[in-house]
């Protein structure tokens, strides 16, 4: 009989409004790993669902309450953060779960959070100077709240060792995918992933995004050119037309247009045509020579080089992908 030289414990803090789905996701997804290979000699998970209150838990103590530091804290080989679902307990935890996700760390446990998770670990300080992902759409709320942080939301998982962060809602299955690699191989996360049905290769959170301009900045002159890019972004447009449109000489409307929507004018041109074309790509069988011309490009290859840059596909690829057949 085949002896389990190790195990790797694993907790999911079940905090206010996280995704249920993803609190028993994760441990349903880790021990259908275990069934599938019962004898596996490398690793077998154990996983634990904590209350983030004091709630009591299975060890006999509760999270968030006075504990002696010699013994609070987890032993636990991961710590996973799941996605938020609704409420604002992921913007604002109580102290006694920042404490015990604190001292878990200098104890050796690997801090991992998907979407919404990774706020709970910023307030801990504990990624100062790193860079994490998260949900596309909280991007710019991450950011004001942690300008010291650096967000990259083209990528669905960065694993920085010690913490691991996932990008969109349902990132928690590409964080589980990850935790079965790092401690099995490549080959148990692909045979899970065939006895799944899914999909165990790499992919980028860029696919999946749609550019939603900001309209809030607060410089008036400003969105006056980004309504008229919006009505006008399939003829070609110059630098010089737009700040004229601005009522200001050229460095000051890419001075002042960079700033307010976070975009060079060029950069920005770029991502409203290739929203459009996405939209195009998923709604319609028009050919993508057709598409590049009716998004502004009289070059298609022009198209392809920038829609690739953005989306991370090529045109033909995000079609297959997401093409409606309605």
């Amino acid at each position: 009989m085949a002896i389990v030289t190790k195990s790797v414990m694993v907790e999911i803090i079940d905090y206010p409004g996280s995704l249920q789905s993803a609190v028993f996701g994760v441990k349903e997804f880790l021990q259908m790993a275990n069934s599938l290979d019962p004898s596996n000699e490398q690793v077998q998970f154990h996983v634990e669902i904590k209350p983030h209150d004091d709630l009591a838990c299975s060890t006999g103590h509760s999270i968030g309450t006075s504990q002696d530091s010699s013994t609070f804290g987890s032993k636990a080989d991961i710590i996973l953060l799941p996605p938020n679902l609704d409420g604002r307990y992921y913007l604002e935890p109580d102290e006694g779960l920042l404490d015990y996700l604190v001292e878990s760390h200098q104890r050796g446990s690997i801090l991992c959070s998907a979407c919404a998770g990774v706020f709970i670990l910023a307030k801990t300080g504990l990624l100062q100077g790193r860079t994490v992902t998260t949900h596309w759409k909280a991007q710019q709320k991450f950011s004001d709240l942690y300008s010291d942080i650096d967000v990259d939301i083209d990528k669905i998982l960065i694993d920085d060792a010690d913490i691991i962060t996932a990008g969109g809602l349902m990132s928690w299955m590409d964080l589980a995918l990850s935790i079965l690699t790092k401690y099995t191989t490549p080959t148990n996360t692909r045979n899970l992933g065939k006895y799944l049905v899914l999909d165990t290769g790499l992919r980028e959170q860029r696919y999946y995004q749609s550019f939603t301009p900001n309209y809030a900045h607060g410089n008036d002159k400003i969105v006056s050119v980004q309504h008229f890019i919006q009505k006008n972004y399939h003829l070609s447009l110059t630098l010089d037309q737009l700040a004229e449109e601005a009522f200001m000489t050229r460095r000051t409307f890419i001075r002042q247009f960079t700033k307010a929507t976070t975009f060079t004018p060029i950069n920005y041109i770029q991502h409203v045509r290739i929203q459009s074309a996405c939209e195009l790509l998923e709604s319609s069988h028009k050919p993508v020579e057709q598409i590049s011309y009716l998004v502004g490009y009289e070059d298609v290859n022009s198209f392809r080089k920038v829609f690739m840059k953005i989306i991370g596909l090529t045109p033909s690829r995000f079609r297959s992908r997401f093409l409606s057949e309605e």
